[in-house]
């Protein structure tokens, strides 16, 4: 990560999270503030996939460098992504404006105001973002040589401040040691990361064996447990025909023909 990350957020308690969490990282600088005072080469937007920045600090960036910042994030989105950017990636546009001149969007979410406090979203939306200032300084070297982000998901997202830490260190760590081609390949190395230390939403279930199906018939085939038991209860005597229950023949009436 040949970037300066400063790490800020308006929460005291995301900020007492981070300067936990990241204390063997030294280089990473975490600011109680507000992103409008940062003058980086780009903020990190946490959005949704369809690039509405109506909302959280979505909202604030909007109103400070105006509405056209939503079309230009959402027309990037469109050439992109078809309008709808897949959680674990990201886009980079310029602002037009001398603080930031970039803005880094990436969702935290699908919609507008999910809770994802039991998703893995944070860390995907964190690597996604640096992520995308590795790929914006290959393409333009140099012009990103600082980034802000914010407490991604803490807010809107309702993800706690100790696992929105955690989650951000995590993707941190992975891109500065890794350098990766594509956003595929980034979230490919974070699941893998996130498996490996026992996230339950990234360990598949275990396969179960299935007998073999009967043919013509769907779905597995169980046969039945245990020994066959007679039915239980008392015999039932036949049915009267006619008003008259038949009476049972005495073994003496039986022929051999019979």
């Amino acid at each position: 990560m040949d970037a300066q990350v400063i790490l800020v957020d308006v929460n005291a308690k995301m900020v007492a999270a981070w300067r936990e969490v990241f204390v063997d990282n030294p280089e990473v600088i975490v600011v109680h503030g507000s992103m409008t005072d940062q003058a980086t080469s780009a903020w990190v937007s946490p959005t949704n996939s369809k690039g509405m920045m109506d909302g959280g600090l979505d909202g604030v960036i909007k109103k400070f460098l105006g509405p056209k910042i939503q079309t230009r994030v959402q027309s990037e989105i469109a050439r992109l992504y078809q309008g709808t950017m897949p959680l674990g990636y990201a886009t980079c546009v310029a602002t037009g404006a001398p603080k930031p001149p970039w803005l880094i969007s990436t969702p935290t979410m699908v919609g507008r105001s999910d809770d994802v406090s039991d998703t893995l979203n944070v860390a995907l939306a964190c690597a996604a973002a640096f992520q995308m200032v590795q790929m914006q300084n290959v393409a333009s070297p140099g012009s990103i040589g600082s980034v802000a982000l914010p407490g991604l998901g803490a807010n809107t997202g309702k993800v706690p401040v100790e696992i929105c830490a955690d989650l951000m260190w995590t993707a941190y760590n992975l891109v500065r040691s890794q350098e990766f081609k594509s956003f595929h390949d980034m979230r490919v190395a974070l699941e893998s990361e996130l498996g490996a230390l026992g996230n339950d939403a990234s360990t598949p279930a275990p396969v179960v064996a299935k007998a073999p199906s009967a043919p013509g018939v769907k779905g597995p085939f169980f046969p039945p447990k245990g020994p066959v038991m007679p039915p239980k209860g008392p015999v039932v005597p036949p049915k009267a025909v006619g008003g008259v229950v038949p009476k049972p023949k005495p073994l003496a009436d039986f022929d051999d023909t019979e």
